[in-house]
């Protein structure tokens, strides 16, 4: 037994102690100190810091009446500007380029070969007039019982481009085809009386070869006058007059055959 004793005692030499276990205590003594320390920073025994009913900040009183509360909105400047442009605007009629005082000036230039014709407003496009006028046109050869609608647009069409470009080889200006279309639809306006003259009686006569021949030189005479007034052709208005004629002279042949 004392051989094994010594054994034991001779087995392994260590420092360790079991005194030692009550100051290492394997490390959650300071693990746990430190926790308190952390969250022991603030003091819960100081008050909340909430806001007591009485120092609550007053409500703005209501100065409004009833039924009309004050005006919190005003509109901005563009508004006011936008507002402000629709009073300016011109009518939609005069947007469309339908202007019935100018409408009614050409009429009567048409109608009066002598009267000198202002060329600002005989340079306009005006396509208004002469389309009112082409279907009366139509409709009064319906009355006759010709039914030459497309006779009339078609050949109306054809004369158009030709005096277009008869006249932009003549003037040293030029025109647009929507002037020439306006010119000599207005001037078509003799021709409408023709065809009225051709449902109360036959205009295959002495009288209605008179007649036809007057209305050809009174549409021809007007838009002759009207495009040497409007492109400053000083001295060549027979030379326009005889297209003008052949032109006319087709629209009378339809109504009066």
């Amino acid at each position: 037994m004392a051989g094994f004793d010594n054994f034991n005692t001779d087995f392994y030499q260590s420092s360790y102690s079991v005194d030692d276990q009550s100051q290492v205590g394997y490390g959650y003594s300071n693990t746990e100190n430190a926790h308190n320390k952390q969250y022991g920073q603030y003091d819960y025994s100081q008050p909340m810091g909430y806001p007591s009913p009485g120092m609550m900040q007053p409500q703005q009183p209501y100065t409004g009446q009833i039924f009309q509360p004050t005006q919190t909105y005003t509109p901005s400047p563009s508004q006011s500007m936008y507002s402000s442009s629709f009073d300016d605007e011109p009518p939609l009629l005069e947007e469309l380029g339908i202007n019935f005082d100018h409408i009614w000036q050409k009429t009567l230039t048409v109608l009066h070969p002598m009267k000198v014709a202002d060329g600002s407003i005989m340079n306009e496009t005006d396509l208004a007039g002469p389309m009112v006028f082409c279907l009366a046109f139509g409709a009064t050869l319906l009355l006759s019982g010709k039914i030459q609608f497309g006779y009339v647009y078609g050949i109306s069409a054809i004369g158009c481009l030709g005096m277009y470009c008869l006249l932009n080889l003549m003037s040293m200006t030029g025109v647009s085809f929507g002037c020439v279309a306006s010119v000599l639809g207005y001037c078509l306006l003799p021709m409408i009386l023709l065809s009225s003259f051709g449902v109360l009686l036959s205009l295959q006569g002495m009288i209605g070869i008179i007649l036809t021949a007057a209305i050809i030189g009174w549409c021809s005479f007007s838009a002759s006058k009207i495009f040497i007034s409007a492109l400053a052709m000083d001295g060549q208005q027979l030379l326009v007059a005889y297209p003008c004629a052949l032109l006319y002279g087709v629209f009378a042949l339809i109504s009066v055959f």
